[in-house]
């Protein structure tokens, strides 16, 4: 039974991970679209 509770743990923890890194990701991806924004807007 303690496989099971330890494997559902690791599930849970990559889904946080995966979800840290996908929130990283989309931030850093608006940024760049609103720079791009700017910069055609600013031209």
């Amino acid at each position: 039974m303690s496989t099971v509770s330890s494997k559902k743990e690791q599930i849970i923890k990559w889904i946080k991970r995966i979800g840290f890194w996908g929130f990283l990701f989309f931030l850093a991806k608006g940024l760049v679209w609103l720079a791009i924004g700017y910069w055609v807007i600013k031209k």
